[in-house]
């Protein structure tokens, strides 16, 4: 597991074109029109590139639209809730909430997570329900407690009154129709480009035996060992994203829920999206996309790049630290008839569980500080 080149790409592609956080329409498309040429992702040599639907090419002018509607709160009911409140780049493109939080301080039932590396994923969201990212972009934008607009449709007629946003389509999709699956294609194009790989882990592997300290080091030897990490947060030269893109309940959050009932509606309940935003039915998980038994209260592996600026943890945010994550893992979960068979106890020294702390924060991207930096610099909000 050496893929070479890992520590060359930057994020700083997301810089290029048009403001990140627009403050007036103006910003939205400046006056330097946007390039409508492809846009080539950059990758490390030998991984591989994620799949990117034919009817949603990268380009130059899609990715630049994109990042407008990414950052624009205007996208919500009441013009306060952007896709990046939830997935701020200051903290490692999710929001340092236990839970997400939404119009009128609205809050949700699950963890924001990162937008990072989202591209490399097989599915979207913790249970898995959206299957691209163009699917993912559409359901915050209707949820009540999220961005609270009433339908697709209304959002759709909102937009068509900006005249920046009309020229702006009509660039990009060479076509006077704005549409919402023309929008959740630009925003699904931008979220693309967030890929990270510039961290002293990825130096690390690529030959670079002084980019992790002697701790980092032995916590990398744990991770793949006794505390048996890697056995759901894969890595390997051509997919190192730490994840198996599968769903496991490892007990999290399990206790005083009476999942018989909750499983018996979510058996005969259509819309998905609001089950899992009932009182304690999030809970269930995968269970609600598939209706599976095995899937009650399983979730998606996350990736664990930038996982130290992405607190709390979990599903639900009920980790604080990555101190307080370990432990969990440790005592190996909470015990529920739907554990995962690998949950168990692992027996971690102290000098062990600080070891995979330490290799953790190594798996954060150097570019992120800076780009926060420039973004701050530059006076964008």
């Amino acid at each position: 597991m050496r893929p070479s080149g890992l520590a060359v790409v930057t994020l700083s592609a997301v810089l290029i074109g048009v403001s990140l956080w627009p403050v007036n329409d103006v910003q939205v498309f400046s006056a330097q029109r946007q390039e409508s040429g492809p846009y080539t992702l950059a990758l490390p040599h030998g991984v591989l590139e994620p799949i990117i639907p034919e009817d949603n090419p990268l380009t130059e002018g899609k990715v630049a639209l994109g990042r407008t509607l990414y950052f624009d709160k205007r996208l919500s009911l009441d013009d306060t809730v952007s896709c990046a409140t939830c997935h701020n780049p200051k903290f490692g493109f999710a929001d340092g909430k236990k839970v997400a939080e939404g119009i009128q301080q609205k809050k949700g039932v699950r963890n924001s997570p990162t937008t990072l590396n989202t591209a490399f994923l097989d599915a979207q969201f913790w249970d898995g329900r959206a299957p691209t990212l163009e699917e993912q972009a559409k359901g915050p934008l209707v949820n009540p407690v999220e961005m609270g607009m009433p339908s697709h449709d209304a959002l759709v007629t909102k937009l068509r009154t900006i005249p920046t946003y009309r020229r702006g389509f009509q660039e990009v999709f060479g076509t006077a129709e704005l549409t919402i699956d023309q929008l959740a294609k630009a925003i699904a194009a931008f979220e693309r480009t967030l890929n990270t790989f510039n961290s002293p882990f990825d130096r690390f592997i690529a030959g670079d035996k002084t980019a992790l300290s002697p701790s980092a080091q032995r916590g990398w030897e744990l991770f793949q060992g006794k505390a048996r990490c890697i056995t759901c947060h894969e890595f390997n030269a051509s997919y190192p994203f730490f994840t198996d893109n599968k769903f496991h309940n490892i007990g999290v959050a399990m206790k005083d829920v009476n999942f018989e009932a909750l499983a018996r509606k979510a058996a005969i309940e259509t819309d998905v999206a609001g089950l899992a935003h009932e009182s304690g039915a999030a809970e269930l998980g995968r269970y609600l996309v598939t209706k599976q038994p095995r899937d009650i209260g399983a979730f998606k592996t996350p990736g664990l790049r930038n996982i130290a600026l992405t607190a709390p943890y979990m599903h639900d945010g009920s980790e604080a630290s990555l101190k307080s994550m370990i432990e969990f893992y440790d005592k190996g979960g909470v015990p529920n008839p739907n554990l995962d068979g690998g949950i168990r106890p692992l027996g971690l020294s102290e000098q062990e569980r600080e070891d995979l702390i330490e290799l953790l924060k190594a798996l954060t991207s150097d570019d992120l500080p800076s780009l926060v930096k420039e973004l701050e610099r530059r006076g964008d909000r």
